[in-house]
């Protein structure tokens, strides 16, 4: 899933996957993934894709300076549902998390 979204992110892929070519690609069914994940671990497996996805939108937030609607583009995001998003899981949009990181670090 890292390598994954790391193609993503430098082009190399043009898209994130769904879930159900994940599935595809491990030679499991849809279903047989979703239900394993989630005795396992109890999220539904887009939880952890969406989590790694916003642990890279972190990344680069913080280490580049490319705008914040750059870097829902570089994610395959539209920059409002990307905002939304964002919040969604961090609880703070994007704007203010880069803030908050600039903050911090020119303390």
């Amino acid at each position: 899933m890292d390598q994954h979204i790391e193609d993503v992110v430098s082009g190399r892929a043009p898209r994130f996957l769904e879930l159900n070519e994940i599935a595809r690609e491990l030679a499991i069914s849809h279903k047989h993934l979703t239900d394993t994940i989630q005795m396992e671990k109890a999220h539904h497996p887009c939880h952890f894709y969406d989590a790694k996805i916003i642990d890279k939108a972190r990344q680069l937030l913080t280490e580049s300076r490319q705008s914040i609607a750059g870097v829902a583009m570089t994610l395959t995001y539209d920059p409002s549902n990307f905002s939304k998003f964002f919040k969604k899981w961090t609880g703070i949009t994007p704007g203010d998390f880069r803030s908050a990181h600039q903050k911090k670090n020119s303390r």
